[in-house]
Formats: C-alpha cells, sequence, structure tokens
C-alpha cells in the first residue's frame, strides 16, 4: 500500500535532562540524538517503517542541513517530492528538551512559516496509486489541491489536527478522517464539544479527540464514544502524535475507525517508552526483531 504524507520537515535536535533549564541556566544534556521531524515526516516513516511505501511532499531545499534531512529520509526508504528543490534558507529547525522524569517536552520552531510552497509547483502525478493521504496543515496551499483532486480519486484523506491552522476551513469539507489533539480548536471552539460539532457540521465521517493519557474520544457512524489509551511510564512523549498518526494510516487500510484508533494508540504508547522518535521501531516487538522482519499488526501486541 502507498500513502502520501503532506506538510511540514524539520531538522528536530533532541536533548534528554534531568529538568528544564530555568532562566539564565545552563544545564549539561545526558543524551542527544538529531532527527529529520515534523508531523507529517514522522508520520510517514511510520507508515514506511509498518511495511508500506510512504511518499513525503514537503519543503526541503537545497540548504546543508536539508542534506542532513535527506541523508535520513534516503535511510528509511521514503519517497520524497521536495515542493522548491532549489530553496536556499535553511529548513525549520526544532530545539528539543525531554524531561527524563516525565517525558514531556519542551520544543521552539518556527516551523513552516517561513517555508510556505505555492501550489503552481505541484504536479498532481503524484496521487497515482496512493491509498491513502495524510495532511498535517503546514503547507495548506498545497494540501487544499491535494484534497480535492484525492476526493475527486476516492483516495480518503486524513488531517493531524494537531492545532487550528488558518486554511483549514478550506481542507477540512474533503476529510475522511479528522485526528484532532486536544489543542485543536476551530474559531468560535472552546471545549471537545464545540470541535465535535464544528466538525460534523463540516461533514467529517469519522472525528477523533486525543489526550495523551486520557481516553480517545472518537464519533462515527452517528454515535460518539471512547477508547482507554494504555497507561505506561513515558520516558519521551516527542512524536507520539505523530507514531500515531502514521500507524493509524496503516491500520485504517484494513480495520475500522474504531480499531485503528486502538491499534495506532498501542504503537505510539511503545513509542513513548525510548527516547527520540526512532530508538521505538527497535523496541516496538520482540518477536519482529528476532526474525529480521518488519513488524506486522499482529507483531504489536508482543510490547
Amino acid at each position: 500500500m502507498n500513502g502520501l504524507f503532506v506538510g511540514l520537515t524539520t531538522l528536530d535536535i533532541i536533548y534528554l535532562a534531568d529538568h528544564f533549564p530555568h532562566s539564565n541556566e545552563k544545564i549539561v544534556a545526558l543524551d542527544q540524538t538529531i532527527a529529520a521531524g515534523g508531523p507529517a515526516t514522522n508520520a510517514a516513516i511510520t507508515f514506511q517503517h509498518l511495511g508500506h511505501q510512504g511518499t513525503l511532499l514537503s519543503m526541503i531545499g537545497n540548504h546543508p542541513i536539508s542534506q542532513l534531512i535527506c541523508a535520513e529520509l534516503e535511510d528509511c526508504s521514503l519517497s520524497v517530492f521536495d515542493l522548491d528543490p532549489y530553496h536556499p534558507d535553511p529548513p525549520p529547525t526544532s530545539s528539543i528538551i525531554v524531561n527524563k522524569l516525565t517525558g514531556e517536552r519542551a520544543v521552539i520552531s518556527i516551523n513552516a512559516i517561513k517555508s510556505q510552497a505555492k501550489a503552481d509547483k505541484l504536479s498532481l502525478e503524484i496521487l497515482q496509486d496512493i491509498d491513502i493521504i495524510l495532511i498535517d496543515g503546514h503547507q495548506m496551499a498545497v494540501s487544499q489541491i491535494i484534497a480535492q483532486e484525492a476526493q475527486a480519486r476516492g483516495i480518503p484523506i486524513v488531517i493531524d489536527g494537531g492545532s487550528w491552522k488558518p486554511g483549514f476551513e478550506n481542507v477540512l469539507p474533503y476529510v475522511d478522517y479528522a485526528l484532532c489533539s486536544a489543542n485543536f480548536y476551530p474559531p468560535n471552539c472552546y471545549n471537545s464539544d464545540d470541535v465535535f460539532n464544528y466538525l460534523k457540521q463540516v461533514g467529517i465521517p469519522n472525528i477523533a479527540i486525543t489526550g495523551g493519557q486520557n481516553p480517545i474520544k472518537y464519533w462515527t457512524s452517528d454515535k460518539l464514544n471512547s477508547i482507554e489509551v494504555s497507561q505506561v511510564k513515558a520516558i519521551d512523549t516527542l512524536g507520539a502524535g505523530d507514531v500515531f498518526h502514521g500507524a493509524f494510516c496503516h491500520f485504517i487500510l484494513t480495520h475500522s475507525f474504531m480499531d485503528s484508533l486502538g491499534k495506532a494508540s498501542k504503537v505510539a504508547t511503545v513509542a513513548c517508552q525510548s527516547f527520540g522518535t526512532r530508538q521505538w521501531m527497535e523496541n516496538l516487538t520482540v518477536s519482529a526483531t528476532n526474525n529480521n522482519k518488519k513488524p506486522t499488526e499482529n507483531d504489536l501486541f508482543f510490547c
């Protein structure tokens, strides 16, 4: 199966520390790692790791930092379509501190504010043979055209609603699955009930709102329900939502909405139990590692 992931690519510089620094404090990190990041990018890598072909549609450019990102994406065997391959400015860089005691993270990043691609650079040939699409909202002009054409071709669309971004209102009418965080608030929405009502009025048939270790609330088939989340000691919550979205795209190809949410949540739980955004892939299952093969949906429950 082939998935297209549209949105942000960053270079993440991640530090593990025993506490967050106070004002004017210098601290020494316990560990560090550097990886390509961004919601769409991490989701695409997850989808690829679970046995599919992931294609990333993003702006990476031609800065020396871009080469670091491209090298890792190549190692992950992703197909990459750069929306502006000659862009000379550095791609967005995220500086992240992970608290060893709680697994919480602090992030500072410029995101895609200064690297918005023009839609006229887009070729719709990229949609050929695509089975599912995820949009993270960081390349909105491109995403709107992709969403319109995908609906016409019958390709299901998932959105990563991490936070509300201007232009989402132009994408939402084409969406099949809205996966939102507790921080996703469309205009005039102040709680989860407001968000559900807003997205239902837009016409989205399947909606979920995550809340960390709190139950996942979801609406489908005119029913509101919830799914419990496994309670574990989190080592690092960075990228767990991205992993959840990539895993959801894997499961929804063969499972119901409810089952896909539950199974994707289990994968995200595994991701929270190791430092950084890649180590969880080695820890996902015993059986998959021992047999030198990629994990399957059944392997996921040996964690």
